[in-house]
């Protein structure tokens, strides 16, 4: 089964770091991009054949791949040996990546619609280059099947940002209340798996997924929600990848189960 990565977008909010790069290429605990944490999620559940829907500086995330043995392995360069390059502690990933020009300003329901010929008429995944969870794919995908929807979307509560003050309007009583997790409402968490009708409901480029795909299937019953109560992040701001450096430095991070 292939997983879909939505990699293509500028990353406004975090611009600190995304003007030099692409969102998913942004490293968490001065190690390796948040989409390489994504991926190597995946790939713990027997998922290594990914689609990367490149745009904003999209080149980037191809000379990453391009060159993987050299960000993941110790090199030794002679130039005696007519430029012998001697590549130590190989670092081999049993991964597929298909990169693909999603374009710079096309809609996330328009890269979906672009990278139709490489999914093949066949059940996918599709999820964010921005967030990081410990989603079970196992009990994700008996889910969807269940179902039998055209569209599974993981269900997460992000939690109110901020604590509450109630105010008793007879006594004046006032209470602090500490944000919790069920402060917020049940969002789109990503980690999305999807049958191939989906593109029949994508018409182009300014397609907003969100809205004019997933909405409407909402209104036509072909929706489902699997409810994650576990880990979820995602990266919008410097504030949250400071969360996430450190989870990572931390040796703390929920998602990072291949190192356990």
């Amino acid at each position: 089964m292939k997983t879909v990565i939505l990699a293509g977008g500028i990353g406004s909010r975090i611009s600190e770091e995304s003007f030099l790069k692409p969102k998913p290429m942004i490293e968490l605990g001065n190690s390796m991009p948040i989409l390489w944490h994504i991926m190597k999620y995946y790939s713990h559940f027997g998922h290594n054949d990914f689609i990367i829907c490149c745009g904003y500086k999209g080149y980037l995330i191809k000379e990453y791949f391009a060159n993987y043995y050299l960000h993941r392995s110790d090199v030794t360069f002679d130039f005696k040996k007519k430029n012998e390059m001697i590549v130590h502690n190989n670092v081999a990933e049993p991964w597929k990546v298909t990169l693909v020009d999603t374009g710079n300003n096309t809609m996330t329901g328009g890269r979906v619609k672009r990278i139709r010929k490489y999914t093949g008429n066949e059940t996918f995944m599709l999820t964010y280059g921005d967030g990081v969870a410990n989603v079970d794919l196992r009990e994700l995908l008996a889910f969807h099947r269940k179902k039998k929807k055209i569209a599974t979307v993981t269900a997460v509560q992000p939690g109110g940002r901020f604590g509450t003050i109630e105010i008793n309007k007879r006594t004046g009583k006032t209470v602090f209340l500490e944000k919790r997790m069920e402060d917020g409402g049940w969002i789109n968490g990503g980690f999305m798996v999807l049958e191939p009708e989906i593109f029949d409901h994508i018409k182009g480029d300014k397609s907003v997924f969100e809205r004019q795909v997933l909405e409407k299937l909402g209104v036509e019953n072909e929706l489902s929600a699997y409810k994650h109560s576990g880990f979820w992040q995602c990266m919008d701001t410097m504030r949250d990848k400071s969360y996430l450096d450190g989870l990572v430095e931390s040796k703390k991070a929920p998602w990072m189960v291949w190192e356990k």
